[in-house]
Parts: structure tokens; C-alpha cells; sequence
């Protein structure tokens, strides 16, 4: 028993030994770095840091805040297409597409929406171009707005995937059920479908915002200036300073916004484990 215990130690110690030294270190360096100053406990870099981008916090919370709303909303709607509509040539053209993001690279995706939201960029130029819209009532998209549609539309795979395998898995007997009962697809979706979903849409939002709030190049790329996103910030520190103490301070700051979600995926993780 012991043999088979200390072969089953020896097999995971690889894997853990990775973690230890390539996240475990360098996430507890940060946070000591956050609030230690040559080894003595200190708040100033927290205080410096809430002082310098107080706004930038805010700004990065509602902006992924309004992103995962709007994600929500279109992935459940993508899904319940595909799982509701009669038309099933139409659904699996639409489950191709929507996939399509899910193998593109933020910093293409970045490029790409700069490309296609900017003033002279290509959706104004169609639209000048089809007559609807003149030169000079063309506006450009490049700022917050520009983010939240990036984040969303790089995101919207990864969450209506989820989303959709969670209706496919449901009982299709209910469904039925409820159709013979007169019931509309909409009361379907909302009634039946979705209070079933909800640790799986749960799941699809919290690991959408941890995401988001780890992305460097949208903001940087997508971005006017200020207010921007925190990784800007923490970019900036450390590329024009080298202040990795403040940096670390805005990391801690963003750790402590996803860890809360992270107890809840964590959670949801331990439930369907426990449940199978």
C-alpha cells in the first residue's frame, strides 16, 4: 500500500513541480513585491497605485462588466437558436461561424478590429461607399467602445460553445413536452432551458472576465489614451519606470476581483465532481 501510494507521489510530482516553480513562485513573488518595501509590510504601493489609476480600476471593471452582460446575452441567443430553431441547415451554418473567433489570437483580433472600427476603416468606408453615410458623419469606434466589441466578439465562441453544450446535454423530452403543451420557444428558453444552464453559463462568464481583465493588447491597441484597462497600466509601470512594485500593487488589485469568481468556478468544479 505504501509502494503504491509513494509511485502515485513520484507520478504528480513532475506536473507539480511545474506549478510550483512556474506559477506558484512567481504569483506569491508578485503579491509579496505588492506589499512589502525592503521587507518590511507597507501599504504605499497599494495607496500609490489607487492614487495614480483609481479611474483606470473603474474604468476596466465596467468595461468588462458591460462586455460579459452583452457576451451573455448573444451566447444565449446563438444557442438557443441552434438548439430550438426548425432549420437545421441554417444552425449548423451557424455553428461554423460562430466558432470562427475561437482560433484567432487576441492581438489579431486587436488588429483586426482597428482595422475595421476605425474612422477611415473599413466599415465606414462601406458605408460611404453604399451611400448611407457621408465622409463627414463617419465616427470612429477605437476607445471603449471598440474594447467592449473586441472582448466581445473574441469571446462570444468560447461562451456560446460552452452554452450550447449545456442545452445539447439537457433532456430533448422536456422540450418536447412543453412544445405539445403549447408552450412558445421563447418560454421554452426561458422557463425550462435556461434555470438549467445557469452553473454552466456562471462557468462561461467567470473565465470570460478573467480573460478580459488579463488582456494586454486590446486596450493597448483599441485604446485612446485614458482612461484605459489595467494591464496598460501595469504595462507602462514597469516598460517606462521599471516600478514592478506598483505594477504588482494593480496585479493584487486584479486578483482580488477575479478570485472571488474564481471561489465560484472552483465551487461549480467541486459540485459536478461531487454530483458524478
Amino acid at each position: 500500500m505504501r509502494q503504491t501510494t509513494s509511485h502515485k507521489l513520484w507520478l504528480i510530482a513532475p506536473a507539480a513541480l511545474m506549478v510550483g516553480i512556474f506559477f506558484l513562485y512567481p504569483l506569491c513573488f508578485s503579491l509579496y513585491s505588492a506589499i512589502t518595501l525592503d521587507g518590511s509590510l507597507t501599504l504605499t504601493h497599494l495607496d500609490k497605485a489607487f492614487d495614480l489609476y483609481s479611474k483606470d480600476i473603474l474604468f476596466t471593471i465596467i468595461i468588462v462588466l458591460i462586455s460579459v452582460a452583452i457576451l451573455a446575452i448573444l451566447s444565449i441567443t446563438i444557442a438557443a437558436l441552434i438548439t430550438l430553431s426548425p432549420f437545421r441547415s441554417l444552425t449548423k451554418t451557424l455553428g461554423f461561424l460562430y466558432r470562427l473567433p475561437l482560433f484567432i489570437p487576441f492581438i489579431v483580433t486587436a488588429q483586426m478590429m482597428r482595422t475595421f472600427l476605425a474612422k477611415n476603416g473599413l466599415m465606414n468606408n462601406a458605408f460611404v461607399a453604399s451611400g448611407l453615410l457621408t465622409p463627414m458623419d463617419t465616427v470612429s469606434f477605437l476607445g471603449w467602445s471598440g474594447i467592449i466589441i473586441t472582448f466581445v466578439w473574441k469571446q462570444l465562441a468560447f461562451s456560446t460553445l460552452l452554452i450550447s453544450g449545456a442545452m445539447a446535454a439537457l433532456d430533448e423530452s422536456q422540450i418536447r413536452a412543453a412544445r405539445n403543451l403549447g408552450a412558445s420557444r421563447l418560454r421554452i428558453l426561458l422557463q425550462i432551458i435556461l434555470p438549467q444552464i445557469i452553473p454552466t453559463l456562471g462557468v462561461a462568464i467567470v473565465l470570460s472576465i478573467v480573460t478580459m481583465m488579463s488582456v494586454l493588447s486590446v486596450p493597448l491597441m483599441i485604446g485612446t489614451g485614458s482612461p484605459t484597462m489595467m494591464t496598460a497600466d501595469m504595462a507602462f509601470r514597469i516598460n517606462s519606470y521599471g516600478d514592478y512594485h506598483v505594477a504588482n500593487a494593480l496585479g493584487l488589485v486584479s486578483y482580488c476581483i477575479c478570485a472571488g469568481l474564481a471561489w465560484f468556478y472552483l465551487r461549480q468544479n467541486l459540485k459536478e465532481k461531487g454530483a458524478n
